[in-house]
């Protein structure tokens, strides 16, 4: 047993456990939330909202629909690939109240990710959006996937403008390449099936997978990992008894501008939705413009993100200028918050990113920063519930960091314990156990506790840079680098070198398009010791990123594509 001296820390009236076993599924605790809230509005999209028993019925719908198709049983799995639409939170808990398990698909995948995915999950269904079936329909033979539901961008909105959004985007924007699937159902016609069928009881336990939530893939082939309902609802008590100190039931209002195919947001939505509130969806958060324009349609009081979205809106025009009166809680995730945005955001905003952690292994959260904390450069304190340890390579636990002596000692690959760690990779035992470990998951972060239990990430183990027998850790350089009044956005890795094996390399997206090499090299003299400095720098128009808005460092070692 870990000893939690974080537990001394914890904001007053914090508990140190959770009762992960409220509710026996998801769809028992949504039907309870869609009860108790049912005329409240539950989510909103594209200029139309739609309540909580409208949610519960059309979900109900889906889920009769998704039952009676041909060779479909409970357990099997339905992938869903389509943006943020108010048709994903209406086929993800139609899929989970049929005691089916949901795969979430990134919509921006190649045919071949595509196929990789769909095969290994199994999936015998699928939901996806007109702009990308003909991705699928490359693939689809080579796939399980017996029965398809196509939907358009506009099917859940009120005529006329359903017909208008799915006229703008497939014949004026052009934003549907042509596809033929033969056998596909659209939406419309699956909810007006399944309406006239009842659906049949089905037994879920806690144990059950409610997720196939795969692995971004960036390190390598994709992974599934089984996230169990059990896992998803601990997560959504313990992350959801952090941040909701001041949340008023029925009163929220949630921007989730972070795709609900990713498990940040997806678990984020759950856990707003236990609280009765509006959770804004929004389609293309990389319109910047457009995401502006809509925050200022709603006094919104809680937001998520990551440092990439923040930093881009602090640089889109009439964003300092929206009313944040009602903003109570922003969380970031996803990647570290960079210490130059998280100020400028709380100088712009008035209020501070709670910086947070997690893995999709983990459903996600892990830690959290108290909520008001400055910016600390740490992911703070390991969520109630969770055990949290620093491990060297032989799996021996490191004691904390007072300040004081070599950090280096005390920093290792950091393990966590708790009810929202997975049930392991799906169908790959061997990969499941180089993870998992005594019920404890590895997580591939490095970094170290201090003596009050506070945990800093210094970096990936895949991703630290080893410099003449030194290590250095991207994330401190691009740290300092993002401090300079002329630098957009950065990355740093390591690339080969003939005197010390690796050297630092860094990639910059320029504010200003007059900064030079010379200037970047002069800023980092200042607070990089001499092996960290960088010795290769190299501008780009922009950076390679995950569609949440994480580098792909992987991607800034090579040259930039033409």
């Amino acid at each position: 047993m870990v000893d939690k001296i974080w537990l001394a820390n914890y904001p007053a009236g914090m508990p140190a456990e959770i009762d992960a076993d409220v509710f026996m599924s998801i769809p028992a605790l949504f039907e309870r939330v869609a009860t108790r809230f049912a005329a409240r509005p539950a989510c909103h999209n594209l200029g139309c909202t739609i309540s909580y028993a409208e949610l519960d019925r059309l979900s109900r719908c889906f889920a009769a629909f998704v039952q009676q198709l041909p060779g479909m049983a409970q357990g099997d799995r339905v992938a869903i690939m389509a943006p943020n639409l108010l048709q994903y939170p209406v086929a993800l808990l139609g899929i989970l109240r049929a005691g089916m398990t949901v795969v979430n698909v990134n919509p921006l995948y190649t045919s071949r990710e595509v196929e990789h995915q769909l095969r290994d999950a199994g999936a015998k269904a699928i939901v996806i959006a007109e702009n990308f079936a003909s991705v699928l329909q490359q693939v689809l033979g080579n796939t399980p996937v017996k029965h398809v539901i196509t939907t358009e961008l506009g099917d859940l909105l009120p005529w006329p403008k359903r017909w208008l959004v799915n006229f703008i985007a497939s014949k004026v924007k052009k934003m549907v390449p042509a596809w033929r699937i033969d056998g596909a159902t659209d939406f419309l016609t699956a909810l007006e099936r399944g309406a006239a069928r009842s659906l049949k009881p089905v037994q879920i336990a806690r144990d059950d997978i409610a997720f196939l939530q795969y692995t971004g893939g960036t390190t390598g082939v994709s992974k599934g990992a089984m996230l169990s309902h059990r896992n998803i609802l601990a997560n959504v008590e313990q992350t959801g008894v952090w941040i909701s100190g001041s949340f008023k039931e029925g009163a929220e209002i949630a921007i989730a501008p972070l795709p609900l195919y990713h498990i940040f947001c997806l678990t984020s939505t759950l856990s707003f939705m236990k609280w009765g509130s509006l959770v804004v969806l929004i389609t293309n958060p990389r319109d910047l413009p457009g995401l502006v324009k809509e925050l200022g349609q709603w006094k919104f009081s809680v937001m998520t993100g990551v440092n990439t979205l923040f930093n881009g809106l602090l640089n889109t025009p009439g964003f300092d200028q929206l009313d944040f009166s009602t903003l109570k809680v922003v969380v970031g995730g996803g990647a570290a918050v960079q210490r130059s945005v998280a100020e400028r955001w709380q100088q712009v905003t008035g209020r501070y990113i709670t910086e947070a952690y997690g893995l999709t292994e983990t459903s996600p959260g892990v830690c959290a920063n108290p909520l008001g904390t400055p910016w600390n450069g740490t992911i703070g304190l390991p969520v109630p519930s969770t055990e949290m340890s620093v491990r060297d390579d032989d799996f021996n636990e490191l004691s904390a960091w007072t300040g004081e002596g070599n950090i280096e000692k005390h920093t290792g690959e950091l393990c966590i314990r708790g009810p929202q760690v997975m049930k392991g990779y799906w169908n790959s035992p061997a990969e499941t156990a180089k993870v998992m470990r005594d019920g404890w998951l590895k997580t591939g972060d490095v970094g170290h506790m201090d003596a009050g239990g506070c945990f800093t990430i210094t970096d990936r183990k895949k991703d630290m840079i080893l410099v003449s027998g030194f290590n250095v850790y991207p994330n401190e350089i691009e740290s300092v680098i993002a401090t300079h009044p002329d630098v957009l956005e950065c990355g740093a890795v390591g690339v080969p070198d003939s005197r010390s094996g690796e050297a630092v390399k860094v990639v910059i997206v320029r504010k200003d398009p007059k900064l030079t090499k010379e200037a970047v090299i002069e800023h980092c003299k200042a607070q990089l010791t001499g092996y960290k400095m960088p010795r290769h720098v190299e501008f780009r128009d922009v950076l390679p990123k995950t569609p949440i808005g994480k580098v792909l460092r992987r991607d800034l070692r090579e040259e930039p594509k033409a």
